[in-house]
């Protein structure tokens, strides 16, 4: 059974079928709720929305840490700054979704429109972000340098801005922007982050397919994209049936954030496998005791004794 309704440049559907972040603050003065969602918990006096989903961000946020880490030490691997500026974006937003999606910040409070408006232009930023590092590989400038860095920096803060602002009016029915018709939001959200995230594929495939030797980093593409759209797929299509068949203890949303991390995991994995890092000059500051002591015992076994 499928139960999404699509409405061109309104959320009124999708609002119905998932609980994205901006549907309290859309369509009517109380927002849109979806027709199924997962039971909430009472945690310390708080009541918590989508645990499965807060528990998911968590491993999200955890996995992301890693990556991260594995990208700064690897010190002479090309685009490393870039692409780890956007693993910190998607840790950002991921963290914010986690307090929007399950009520630590309430919908009642007065900051709730203001921290949606941020994530969505994290989001935003982040495929952005994502977009830029596509065309590192092609060296339109030299990566790691000051015109690389603070292009992609000011051009995603850029993004994040105008975005963030387009939100905010949106909720606030700011100048000709209204939350009783959010066709700028649904544009932005589906037309322009889709075009960033397929222009970004298509680079990737064309360089690996016309600019490198090994194929296999095309597996990697092709498995990302097949847990972002199986994400979509589930968020989107299937959630109130996911709902009903899990009896309210999962829904559509808790799926889409775990396939949402296997993309992102897939684009690690395909930059990690496109960038030779030059072990000429890496550093490795691992160096343990008992290699130091048997460089030592080497040294006395074969040193010279004075003749007399």
């Amino acid at each position: 059974m499928i139960d999404f309704e699509f409405q061109p440049f309104k959320f009124d559907g999708i609002c119905q079928t998932v609980a994205l972040t901006l549907c309290p603050l859309i369509g009517t003065f109380d927002g849109i709720e979806p027709l199924c969602y997962s039971r909430n918990v009472e945690a310390a006096g708080i009541l918590i929305f989508q645990p499965a989903t807060l528990i998911m961000n968590i491993i999200a946020m955890c996995m992301t840490g890693i990556m991260i880490y594995h990208v700064k030490t690897k010190y002479t691997a090309v685009g490393r700054k870039e692409i780890a500026m956007f693993f910190q974006l998607y840790l950002v937003s991921t963290f914010l979704e986690m307090l929007l999606v399950t009520n630590i910040i309430p919908t009642a409070s007065k900051l709730y429109p203001y921290f949606t408006a941020v994530h969505l232009g994290l989001i935003s930023a982040l495929l952005w972000c994502l977009l830029i590092n596509g065309f590192v590989g092609f060296q339109f400038a030299e990566d790691g340098t000051p015109v690389s860095l603070w292009f992609m920096r000011l051009s995603t803060l850029g993004v994040f801005v105008v975005v963030g602002f387009l939100a905010i009016a949106t909720f606030l029915n700011i100048g000709p922007f209204t939350y009783t018709r959010p066709t700028e939001l649904w544009v932005i959200y589906f037309i322009l982050n889709g075009t960033m995230l397929l222009v970004y594929t298509v680079s990737q495939v064309f360089l690996v397919a016309y600019t490198l030797d090994d194929r296999w980093p095309l597996g990697d593409i092709a498995f990302g994209v097949l847990f972002y759209l199986t994400g979509l797929i589930t968020v989107y299509i299937f959630s109130v049936t996911i709902c009903d068949q899990m009896k309210h203890y999962l829904d559509g949303l808790f799926f889409g954030t775990m396939f949402n991390l296997l993309s992102v995991m897939m684009i690690y994995k395909y930059w990690d496998s496109i960038t030779k890092e030059d072990l000429e000059y890496s550093i490795d500051q691992r160096i343990t005791t008992w290699e130091l002591e048997a460089l030592l015992k080497d040294e006395e076994r074969y040193k010279v004794q004075p003749q007399y």
